[in-house]
């Protein structure tokens, strides 16, 4: 996802529910003219031309800039508005555009291969944090879970920090799995993860909701991929390993009961 705040002139980079980025930008030289709303990018373009004045693509004359990342925006389908360079540096963070998003070019070089077409585009004037836009616009944010983790009452840490999207704690499955006594193998064709815990059986392809035990299909809620980790919600880690999972909200610990066969 990305956002552009008006107020502030920023454009924040998220992906996998984490802020990676944050950017100065130009917008419309009226509030009017850069355009507020959910709109996605249709089409990503090296070297345009400013038709306009007729001026080449990669020209350093061009004031889009080598990089264009068209919005679709009111049926414009990324030929009217977008995010792309340009070629007056002093121009960024001030509002001076007549409706596109100006950045930096060695800001957008980074960016452009990161996007995605179909990516989300929040364009709004808002004094809230780019974290409560996001979450404004149905986009879950990852959060760190900041509470303790024992296993049969004695604390672990982790070397991956658990984490809180939409309220569900997830851990990281191969690492938990390994502490408690599994073999882990990651089958890079398949995209397929298999662990031999308690005797048990399980296969997995994140990011999913169907884990695989014993031959047998087991609902779990969505599995995430975080930095190439598999994330598992843990409140599923009972099913899967028979491990109990009890939140203790007075200590605010997650605890781990059961003992490995």
């Amino acid at each position: 996802m990305i956002i552009v705040n008006k107020k502030t002139n920023k454009l924040a980079f998220y992906d996998n529910g984490e802020l990676i980025k944050t950017f100065p930008v130009a917008t419309g030289r009226t509030s009017k003219l850069t355009p507020e709303g959910s709109f996605k990018i249709v089409n990503k373009i090296k070297d345009r031309p400013y038709y306009k004045e007729k001026i080449a693509g990669g020209d350093p004359r061009n004031p889009l800039g080598d990089r264009w990342m068209g919005l679709e925006v009111n049926g414009t389908y990324g030929t009217t508005y977008a995010i792309h360079g340009n070629n007056n540096s002093k121009s960024i963070g001030k509002y001076v555009s007549s409706g596109c998003i100006r950045m930096y070019n060695d800001d957008i070089h980074w960016l452009f291969p990161q996007i995605e077409i179909g990516t989300k585009a929040i364009l709004t004037t808002s004094d809230l944090s780019f974290d409560k836009i996001a979450e404004e616009h149905d986009y879950p944010i990852l959060k760190f879970y900041d509470g303790a983790l024992r296993l049969n009452g004695k604390k672990i840490d982790l070397e991956t920090k658990l984490i809180v999207i939409d309220s569900r704690v997830y851990i990281p499955m191969r690492e938990i799995f390994e502490i408690i006594g599994a073999t882990v193998k990651w089958n890079n064709k398949t995209q397929t993860v298999t662990a031999v815990v308690n005797g048990r059986t399980i296969k997995h392809k994140p990011p999913s909701n169907i884990v695989n035990v014993d031959g047998k299909d087991v609902e779990i809620t969505v599995s995430k991929v975080i930095d190439n980790t598999v994330m598992l919600p843990i409140r599923n880690i009972s099913e899967l390993t028979g491990y109990k999972v009890e939140w203790n909200a007075k200590a605010k610990e997650i605890r781990l009961t059961g003992t490995k066969k």
